[in-house]
């Protein structure tokens, strides 16, 4: 069956899965694309149990789970695909639990395959000086093009947001006297990010020129697209790519890339984890310790290049 097909699901899992995904909408304020990962995974479970001969959610049991689990790793999956949908089925045997639609949560005994976490590539400090010095050169002559891509690589390697906390910004959600953006994350949750005063400049200059590329509809957007709307993720993507595709010798990053890059730089010259995990906007500590695993083999590489018996 191909990925994109609806697979068919017995009656009594219907109102269920549209309930659960209301409650993921609603109370956990998830993001589209969790949205739509969690509901298709859980389509997956439910025409697993039709096929089985369940009717509805009330014989959903640890067994029919690690039945679905095996047929998808029988289809190759990988493993971070794995441990999403043990997640999603967790959370979803969980709220059945909860909700009074099962006696117990047979989720809560289901084994979850790690992801593997390959280590995120970054920018070494000099590529990210050439990236921003070419970017700058594209911007001469008040170009509002030049000048908004300027600010968007100036910004995202200052601060480490992401793209799409990136393009949600609107003008007011810079404080230019204390040299911090206001940024939604994920879950909605509001923090505060300092930036530098390269950054502080390349907005400044972009601002002087918007009003160029604004339109009656554009509305407070910090960054716009070149009809005028909002700044769109693939636009920023296609920037980011373009511009580190100048720089010599340097991977192939995106936005997220940057993002990878700021925070490596940041542990580096001397910042204390927890302060990264708060400017990052990680729920947990655990996901900023990866960039501890990047400094760590840079500190190995310079030390074997460098010291005379290594």
């Amino acid at each position: 069956m191909e990925e994109s097909e609806q697979p068919e699901v017995a009656e009594g899992f219907v109102e269920p899965l549209a309930d659960f995904e209301r409650h993921l909408t609603s109370a956990r304020d998830v993001s589209p694309h969790t949205l739509r990962a969690y509901t298709g995974d859980l389509r997956s479970l439910a025409a697993h149990l039709t096929m089985l001969g369940h009717d509805s959610v009330a014989t959903l049991d640890l067994r029919a789970l690690r039945s679905w689990l095996a047929q998808q790793q029988t289809l190759g999956r990988s493993r971070a695909t794995m441990a999403r949908r043990s997640a999603s089925a967790r959370a979803f045997t969980a709220w059945l639990a909860r909700t009074g639609r099962l006696p117990t949560d047979p989720g809560a005994a289901l084994a979850s395959p790690k992801a593997h976490r390959p280590l995120p590539a970054a920018l070494k400090q000099d590529e990210v000086r050439l990236l921003l010095d070419a970017a700058a050169e594209q911007a001469h002559h008040e170009d509002p093009i030049g000048c908004r891509d300027l600010a968007v690589l100036e910004l995202l390697y200052a601060t480490g947001i992401r793209v799409g906390e990136l393009c949600g910004l609107d003008v007011d959600d810079l404080d230019d006297g204390r040299r911090v953006v206001r940024v939604l994350g994920k879950g909605r949750k509001e923090r505060s990010v300092p930036y530098g005063a390269p950054a502080a400049t390349a907005v400044d200059r972009w601002r002087a020129v918007r009003g160029q590329l604004a339109r009656p509809g554009s509305g407070p957007a910090l960054f716009l697209g070149a009809r005028g709307g909002r700044i769109d993720p693939r636009t920023v993507r296609t920037v980011v790519h373009r511009r580190i595709a100048d720089v010599p010798g340097a991977p192939d990053l995106g936005p997220h890339g940057l993002r990878h890059t700021a925070a490596t730089h940041l542990l580096e010259g001397g910042a204390d984890l927890r302060s990264v995990q708060e400017l990052l906007g990680h729920a947990s500590l655990a996901t900023t310790q990866i960039y501890t695993h990047v400094t760590r083999d840079r500190l190995r590489s310079a030390y074997e290049q460098a010291h005379p018996r290594a």
